[in-house]
């Protein structure tokens, strides 16, 4: 009898929701400059209401339009919104005007003064009104409930009318469709619809339970990593860091994993340091061995290949095979490479790895207690597990992974430093990561790319960059890279990034840039390369011009539009990517869960400070104050001006 009820409930729901039209606002200036196959378009708050945020400076002309046409007896007569002679205008603005042609045309005048205006237009009634633009505080992400589709704090009828409303087309922003996922099946359709009325009607919702990579990088709970290591392995670890800083060689410990109270113990794992220029010493100096119980500690990248040693599922946590510990060196914030990875991710830039907060512990043997570090960063690795998970996606899981670092991969020098992982120390500017046992192929593979990349004529580039890679996806990428404001990297200093080709013919494969290592952004800053200031950079010449990969794309005109309009969407407050008041939600969200556990043994990097790393050469910013040092501030007045 429910399952019935349920379903005439969602028919009838779906049945009486009103058809939307598209609303746009066409004029002067920002509202499309009186073409009327030009305009901007409203989003649907639901229920027929529109709205749309500009900033405005001077006089401008507009008309509410539920068309674009370049007809313009059509686009009059048949498509021009907006109340009659007499009809009602709701303008709350003060030290502003609006009046209405005597035409009856529904143009209005509107006189704003250099500020943020948001315009509301009701299609029930057609009626609209004006107010001075105030940013939304936008929840705590974490405090928001599944179910809760309005963000009102509740889950009521309302919340199936704003599904309902999106299902039919409206708006829905990254957090809005998570919230509104409550089967968990990674899109919105009529089952989540069916789903949530259910739960009104006193079902529960399904239970998620998480497997494999879901379990261990789980953005709802910090989990434990405990690590311990016998006192002869420990002082080797020292004694590998001693001999070579950039070590890979690793030594065997026990990994405990600890989550929602379920404890996974694996035996004989490989434990390195890892790190570029952030190696450290995890204890005392050089040269000096354990120092029991009275241990100068310190934070250090580790690195644990839960198979080193033995291979079998068991020494894995739920097929996870290896995990990154990174401490947030240079990050009083303890935020910067995590909102950079989750803002990839928002912006539905798969190849982005997963990452989460954790705390760790070490244990050395005959210590009386073991030594708690901290809050660091579980990172997923970018091996042939990590080529595994997206196969699907890749194409294939079967061609060449590359990391490419030491600043001086540009992807310009077929001659330069070309190598494979060959477990040595040994640090190349391009080393093959996978099937390593055909690296004279996957090198002449990356040479053939290069040659192409720096010597086909503008017409020839054209053509093969559209065959070998997904152009869209490649400068959704990057304007997220410059937006965060990352200098150490492909474009500027040749550092920092993979690159997978998903074949191994020499012209037959797809091409993907895989982002890597965001701890310097948001504000930390160096001059370097064409960098002085990573805040304010052009973000349309953000590097070199040695390193072409994304110049010469952006050389095309209809590259550089979408180039541009992947940067705008990132500011757009009501995509909740980038703009100051979502990101500053998620940051303090993300600070409140973990500044209990900040604190650590090491007695390095105790509080959570909102600056950017001591070193950077503009000290000034901010991500938390609301003034005009703040980084989202400055970043969005960078972008806004282009076109």
């Amino acid at each position: 009898m429910k399952k019935y009820l349920i379903m005439t409930l969602t028919a009838l729901v779906l049945a009486l929701m009103p058809a939307r039209a598209a609303i746009y606002i066409v004029g002067s200036g920002p509202f499309g400059n009186w073409n009327p196959a030009n305009g901007v378009e409203m989003t649907h708050e639901g229920n027929g209401i529109y709205t749309l945020t500009m900033h405005i400076n001077g006089t401008e002309w507009f008309v509410f339009a539920d068309k674009l046409t370049s007809d313009w007896n059509d686009f009059n007569a048949n498509h021009r919104y907006g109340p009659n002679g007499n009809g009602s205008q709701d303008v709350t603005v003060t030290e502003t005007y609006t009046t209405q042609k005597a035409n009856n045309n529904h143009a209005y005048r509107f006189q704003g003064s250099d500020a943020d205006y948001t315009f509301t237009f009701n299609l029930n009634n057609l009626t609209f009104r004006i107010d001075y633009y105030i940013p939304p505080v936008a929840p705590d992400p974490f405090s928001l409930s599944l179910g809760d589709v309005n963000a009102d704090g509740e889950i009521t009828i309302g919340d199936v009318t704003a599904m309902v409303d999106i299902l039919l087309g409206s708006f829905a922003n990254y957090d809005t469709k998570k919230r509104s996922d409550v089967n968990y099946d990674n899109e919105l359709t009529i089952g989540d619809l069916t789903t949530l009325i259910g739960y009104l009607l006193g079902d529960s919702f399904p239970e998620h339970v998480k497997e494999g990579y879901d379990y261990v990088w789980d953005d709802e709970t910090i989990p434990e990593v405990h690590l311990s290591v016998s006192l002869n392995e420990w002082n080797h670890l020292l004694e590998l860091y001693d001999a070579n800083a950039f070590t890979t060689q690793y030594v065997m410990a026990t990994a405990t994993f600890v989550k929602d109270g379920e404890t996974t113990v694996i035996d004989s794992v490989g434990l390195r340091l890892k790190g570029n220029t952030s190696r450290r010493r995890p204890e005392g100096w050089n040269g000096q061995p354990h120092q029991r119980d009275n241990t100068d500690w310190h934070h250090a990248h580790f690195g644990v290949n839960l198979r080193k040693y033995v291979d079998d599922e068991a020494h894995t946590i739920q097929g996870v095979r290896k995990l990154h510990l990174k401490w947030f060196k240079d990050d009083p914030a303890y935020v910067r490479e995590m909102f950079c990875f989750e803002l990839f991710r928002r912006a539905g830039v798969w190849t982005a790895v997963r990452d989460n907060y954790c705390r760790l512990w070490v244990h050395v043997e005959g210590d009386s207690k073991e030594a708690y570090f901290g809050v660091y960063e579980l990172l997923e690795p970018i091996d042939k597990r990590y080529l595994k998970d997206r196969k699907n996606r890749f194409g294939s899981n079967n061609g060449y992974l590359w990391k490419c670092r030491n600043a001086a991969a540009g992807l310009n020098n077929p001659n330069g430093d070309i190598w494979y992982d060959d477990d040595s120390d040994d640090r190349h500017a391009y080393t093959l990561e996978t099937q390593t046992a055909e690296f004279e192929n996957a090198r002449a593979q990356l040479v053939d790319f290069m040659n192409k990349l720096n010597n086909l004529s503008n017409n020839e580039f054209y053509t093969w960059i559209q065959q070998v890679t997904d152009v869209d996806l490649l400068l959704k990428t990057y304007a997220i890279n410059v937006a965060v404001g990352m200098w150490d990297d492909y474009w500027n200093n040749a550092n920092n990034y993979y690159i997978y080709f998903n074949g191994t013919g020499l012209t037959d494969y797809k091409f993907y840039f895989i982002p890597y290592d965001y701890d310097n952004t948001l504000g930390t800053t160096l001059r370097c390369g064409a960098q002085t200031d990573a805040g304010r950079h052009d973000p349309m010449n953000w590097g070199t011009n040695n390193n072409r990969l994304i110049s010469r794309i952006l050389m095309f005109s209809d590259f550089k539009a979408k180039y541009i309009a992947f940067l705008k969407e990132l500011i757009d407050t009501k995509n909740a990517l980038m703009d100051r008041a979502s990101s500053q939600a998620r940051i303090r969200a993300w600070q409140q869960r973990i500044e209990p556990y900040v604190n650590n043994d090491t007695g390095e990097d105790t509080a959570i400070e909102d600056k950017p790393a001591s070193w950077s050469n503009h000290s000034e910013y901010n991500l938390l104050k609301n003034n005009s040092d703040n980084f989202f501030t400055v970043k969005a007045a960078t972008i806004t001006p282009l076109h």
